[in-house]
């Protein structure tokens, strides 16, 4: 029998995922990658090792189902983020994006929107597109930052059913204060969703949405194992809500959702959370240093509470991200004019990426 082949137009594809590209950022092999916000270090090897001893002990009954409700883990979970919060108000997916699914399944879908400020997480208008909902951009000050008047102004005419805050802000790293929360919050009738995935690398006193949570039944606080505990290979993330918004989740959820070597995996890391954190200060320190290289080099670097710097001034982003390219550093080129995006990594990463750079030109 011949082997028959279609074209995506030659299936019966529902009519909103027409013309639409797979999300994916570019993946070349190449020695320093910096494009997708990756924690660089590995896991230390002493935490690697109890990893695996915890892996093992799970291997022996991987021929049953995994806790359905993934106990011990939302129990990890809750305790690493204090607060007061217990594992009823927890919730867990495979990555943060699968956490943002299951929102999206519970509160959007046909007939409702998903409103975000843009620019900022690609993931969220595909994620609303796949549920079936519709994606409504707002905008941010030239700075990327959100004003609380402005903010509410963009949420009451949208009124949409879900809202999403990325703090920091991802591509941009811009913080969001607690007051533009708080009133986003009071002015919308639907979920408000803070995605909180780079919050291990903003400033020690900076405080988490996870404060306002009390009394807010529609407001949840997403985080991710990917960033600070260089976990993006066990796809694990989380997030804190009511019981009542967790209860919402149970309904979309697969079952299993949560392989048990997952989450023997996470509950291992979470015990070693203090070292497995000890690089986020390293990593601060390298992000610091690529801000100021690039000022000195008269780019335009973004303040950044993220483990990324965006920076602005490149005269022609494609034409440097392939220079960057041909020395070995693969960075990001987010779509933004005359901006490029790079991760913050090692210090011979980082040091890496600022000599290509360098090697280049300055900006102007």
């Amino acid at each position: 029998m011949g082997r028959v082949t279609a074209s995506l137009s030659d299936l019966p594809l529902r009519d909103d995922l027409r013309g639409l590209t797979p999300y994916g950022a570019p993946q070349a092999p190449l020695a320093v990658a910096l494009n997708v916000n990756e924690n660089t270090h590995p896991v230390p090897d002493e935490v690697a090792s109890d990893i695996l001893d915890d892996i093992a002990v799970a291997l022996r009954d991987v021929n049953r189902y995994p806790d359905r409700e993934f106990t011990t883990l939302r129990e990890g979970f809750a305790e690493y983020l204090g607060h007061g919060l217990d594992a009823s108000q927890i919730w867990a997916g495979n990555g943060s994006n699968e956490v943002l699914q299951h929102i999206l399944q519970a509160f959007a879908g046909p007939g409702r929107t998903v409103f975000g400020f843009a620019p900022t997480y690609s993931m969220y208008p595909l994620l609303s597109q796949g549920t079936g909902a519709r994606w409504v951009a707002g905008e941010r000050q030239p700075d990327y930052t959100l004003t609380v008047e402005d903010a509410v102004a963009q949420v009451v005419e949208a009124d949409p059913d879900v809202i999403m805050l990325c703090t920091p802000n991802n591509p941009t790293g811009t913080p969001l204060g607690l007051d533009v929360i708080e009133a986003v919050y009071d002015a919308a009738r639907g979920v408000v969703v803070v995605d909180e995935a780079y919050q291990e690398f903003a400033p020690r006193d900076a405080a988490s949405a996870l404060t306002l949570l009390e009394g807010r039944p529609r407001l949840a606080v997403s985080r991710t194992m990917s960033k600070a505990f260089a976990f993006a290979g066990a796809r694990v993330g989380y997030l804190a809500a009511d019981p009542a918004f967790i209860d919402a989740l149970r309904l979309v959820r697969l079952p299993y959702h949560l392989s048990a070597l997952t989450q023997a995996a996470a509950v291992a890391a979470l015990r070693n959370a203090s070292t497995m954190l000890g690089m986020v200060d390293d990593i601060i320190e390298q992000r610091d240093r690529i801000t100021a290289t690039l000022e000195a080099l008269d780019y335009e670097p973004h303040e950044s509470w993220s483990n990324f710097v965006l920076f602005g001034g490149v005269a022609d982003p494609h034409a440097t991200f392939q220079a960057l390219y041909e020395r070995g550093v693969l960075v990001r080129d987010v779509g933004i004019p005359n901006h490029l995006r790079v991760t913050a990594g090692t210090e011979a990463e980082t040091t890496a990426f600022l000599d290509a750079l360098a090697s280049i030109g300055s900006a102007s």
